[in-house]
């Protein structure tokens, strides 16, 4: 299955030979089979040890006196002979391990060999570490397939990508037929979503009840994990999960504090939030006081909506009615959380920072993200009344906000009304956080002879 961030781990087996490097996301994203299929591709010589699978390498690289002493031990974890400049050695699950990663720097340094790690954000200690060897470890963060990468997997030809790309970037409508299959697949993403085992269920059997199964395992995972740092740490990450789906199906799915385990402040809990978001396992979303670049300057800490990193799991902790009406395509469905869910984990995975904005006189708009400096509210409407949004006319209105844009998602092709786009939700894909030319000359015009 085609992976975006393939090309970034090739780019480092060419032309990086002065750092390591490390791939970090929640569990079961898929960074060890894509880590492989990257080796593989290039023909690499590597030797990949697991630090889960294989408990004694956690000692035999323990303690080690000095790099003499540290590549005498690696050869001991392998029978192949390793080549000085060319052998890759793949350290998986270094969440295990977390001094490896500490290592980066004496790696790079006094080795004769090259160094990938992988491993699972389980907490916020390895999510410190990555931050530990600045200037030797590059990282590459790994979501969920994205709705792309979703498309290209059943099928979808890159050349119907381009063309639906080019309708979004000239606001033209999308061929009927391509309009018809691409919500359709969207649809059917609703209900899998990202996460690499239930898209290969659904792809080797159409069995939703397979791809169900799948998600509830991975389920399973992230609260046995769940339990092993709660204990360690007194946390009460269950509750705080198994709340999400309740609190995002509330009118304005704002997260509130008072409902987990009596607690009524947002300090006596913040731990747990911060947990299951450095684990890759949820996405925060903000509220900002005012949508005026730059939002962050606005954004209210303790004021959020909490939302799944993947919308498949989100969708499988709701009933099957609701599945079905996502397939049916019922613009009666009431559950706008599965739909803002989706949009979220799209717009994260392509580096953009999104917010929401509520305000009692002005009314609430879904999200709002920071797009080529300016502040661009987002709007999710998926039911049949999809031109009413009044809070996003008041917003637009705003002199004092200078929008000059907003989209509108929605199942219908696109249509531009003044400021307002319409759009099919798919379009969200090609909403990449817009990249700033930083590069500038100083002006030395009269102080150089």
């Amino acid at each position: 299955m085609y992976r975006r961030k393939l090309e970034n781990i090739v780019d480092w087996i060419r032309n990086d030979k002065n750092h390591t490097l490390l791939v970090t996301g929640a569990r079961r994203v898929g960074k060890t089979y894509l880590i492989r299929e990257a080796l593989k591709q290039e023909k690499c010589d590597y030797i990949e040890l697991n630090f889960i699978k294989n408990k004694e390498l956690a000692d035999i690289l323990k303690n080690y006196k000095d790099v003499e002493d540290l590549e005498l031990r690696l050869s001991l974890t392998t029978n192949k002979e390793l080549q000085p400049g060319k052998t890759i050695f793949f350290f998986d699950e270094v969440q295990e391990v977390k001094d490896i990663v500490t290592m980066s720097k004496f790696l790079v340094e006094k080795t004769k060999y090259r160094y990938i790690m992988s491993g699972a954000l389980l907490d916020t200690e390895l999510n410190d570490l990555r931050s530990a060897p600045v200037g030797y470890m590059n990282i590459i963060n790994m979501f969920p397939m994205d709705l792309y990468e979703f498309y290209k997997a059943v099928g979808i030809q890159e050349n119907v990508i381009e063309a639906v790309h080019k309708a979004f970037d000239n606001r033209e409508t999308v061929d009927v037929f391509i309009h018809d299959k691409l919500m359709a697949l969207f649809n059917i993403y609703m209900i899998v979503g990202g996460m690499p085992e239930a898209v290969k269920a659904y792809i080797e059997t159409n069995d939703l009840r397979k791809v169900s199964k799948a998600q509830s395992n991975i389920i399973e995972l992230y609260k046995k994990d769940f339990s092993k740092y709660s204990k360690l740490e007194n946390l009460i990450l269950n509750e705080v999960f198994d709340a999400i789906p309740e609190e995002l199906n509330k009118k304005n799915k704002r997260y509130y504090i008072k409902h987990i385990n009596g607690k009524t402040t947002f300090d006596s809990v913040k731990i747990n939030f911060e947990w299951l978001s450095n684990a890759g396992v949820t996405i925060p979303v903000y509220k900002v006081i005012e949508p005026k670049a730059p939002l962050l300057l606005n954004k209210k800490r303790s004021i959020f909506k909490l939302f799944l990193s993947d919308v498949g799991l989100l969708t499988n902790m709701f009933s099957d009615e609701t599945k079905l009406m996502i397939l049916n395509n019922d613009k009666d469905i009431n559950n706008g959380a599965v739909f803002e869910n989706f949009v979220v984990q799209e717009l994260i995975s392509r580096k953009n920072k999104l917010y929401y904005y509520d305000d009692k006189s002005q009314g609430e708009v879904d999200f709002i993200i920071e797009y080529h400096g300016n502040a661009l509210p987002i709007e999710v409407k998926l039911g049949k009344i999809y031109k009413k949004h009044c809070a996003l006319n008041n917003l637009l209105k705003n002199k004092n906000y200078e929008i000059d844009k907003a989209f509108i998602l929605n199942r219908t092709n696109i249509s531009v009304e003044g400021e307002k786009i319409y759009m099919p939700i798919y379009m969200i894909m090609f909403i990449e956080m817009a990249k700033t030319d930083m590069i500038i000359k100083p002006n030395l015009d009269g102080l150089c002879v």
